[in-house]
């Protein structure tokens, strides 16, 4: 065993660390956001006590600074003040005293964290009825903002049932050792409708204060989203079908006849023996003919969770061709031309999407495997 270069009972680094410790002491200023950690600007009153003692017993105001992380014009400033004033309480600081003591600020907190949809007005009675302290909604903002909790649209998920959950567990507990090769061999498919006029909260606007409601600034809206357009499409890594324009109501006859037969089940082919096809839980996707049909051509058919859109790797790829038809200028002007215009970003979508959202699928799995069955971030 190598000998330590210091003799110091404390010290039990080896000649190797010792070399690498002063390597990188050495270059300190190239490697100093790697090494440290930025410094605290505050301390308590028991730690101004204790750098108070330790400064006269004859450490260095520097050591100080190190032994309680903070920087060092904070340690010069106390010793100043305690040789000045005798004292290492903090002087009063100019403005309006706080009106809530510390306690009654986390009870602020615990209320909002209760009551996730409470508004500060709420929060703001509740705190008054609880601690007898009137305080206004704006310092009930600030307070919450304080704890790093801001007022955000809720997320739109489906609702998972315990069943739901469970479901969702078991098949990230099958699944989630798949590799990247066993994934590729997967056909994703779905259908989504398409409007001409939609908003989903994206849209912002430049303009100026009190300019709200003038025709540049105003986002008009249509019934029905003015027209839409249903298509089906399916994906794996290393193929795609065309996509397919659903014609009114969707039925397990027109699924079959009009998706499955001429289009599914020819790209299964190609992509070889291990092919599986997913779908959901929707009606025609699981009628009994679908059923048949599939079982007769041999599809290796993949069991799908119920209410999990975010598992299911299409739907990202549907949000991204959505945006690239809304990215369009000028807009498509009817129904036709924007399914021609779904047709042409469909086919000019890069590889690497589809490489991407194939490889998300592990970690699919096991976001929602953490979650308990769970919603995930996709």
């Amino acid at each position: 065993m190598e000998k330590p270069l210091c003799t110091c009972k404390h010290c039990c680094l080896c000649v190797r660390c010792c070399h690498l410790l002063g390597f990188l002491r050495r270059h300190t200023t190239r490697f100093r956001h790697y090494l440290t950690i930025p410094p605290r600007r505050k301390l308590n009153e028991f730690e101004r006590g204790r750098a108070v003692a330790w400064f006269q017993d004859g450490v260095p105001k520097r050591e100080v600074a190190r032994r309680l992380h903070v920087s060092i014009s904070v340690i010069v400033r106390l010793i100043q003040r305690f040789t000045a004033t005798g004292r290492v309480q903090e002087r009063r600081r100019p403005g309006r005293p706080k009106k809530t003591t510390p306690r009654e600020d986390r009870l602020t907190e615990r209320l909002a964290l209760q009551t996730r949809t409470a508004s500060s007005n709420i929060i703001r009675r509740q705190l008054r009825v609880a601690t007898n302290t009137n305080i206004s909604q704006q310092t009930t903002r600030n307070h919450l903002h304080g704890f790093n909790l801001r007022s955000r649209r809720p997320a739109v998920r489906p609702r998972l049932t315990p069943a739901h959950r469970a479901a969702r567990r078991a098949f990230c507990r099958r699944h989630v050792r798949w590799t990247r090769q066993q994934w590729s061999q997967v056909l994703f498919n779905d259908e989504l409708r398409f409007t001409l006029n939609h908003n989903d909260d994206r849209l912002r606007v430049w303009r100026h204060q009190g300019k709200r409601y003038i025709d540049a600034t105003v986002q008009e809206k249509v019934a029905f989203g003015g027209g839409s357009v249903m298509v089906w499409g399916a994906f794996s890594l290393h193929h795609r079908t065309p996509l397919f324009h659903v014609q009114g109501n969707l039925t397990g006859l027109r699924y079959r006849d009009e998706i499955l037969r001429p289009l599914a089940v020819p790209t299964l082919q190609q992509m070889g023996p291990q092919a599986v096809y997913q779908d959901d839980n929707a009606r025609p996707h699981r009628a009994r003919v679908v059923n048949d049909f599939l079982q007769q051509s041999g599809v290796n058919r993949m069991e799908w969770p119920a209410c999990s859109p975010d598992l299911n790797p299409i739907e990202n790829l549907w949000d991204e061709l959505d945006r690239k038809v809304r990215s369009n200028h000028p807009p498509p002007r009817d129904v036709q031309h924007l399914y021609q215009m779904l047709q042409a970003e469909w086919q000019a979508l890069p590889q690497m999407i589809f490489t991407t959202l194939v490889n998300s699928m592990r970690t699919r799995c096991v976001e929602c495997q953490n979650s308990q069955g769970g919603y995930t971030h996709y």
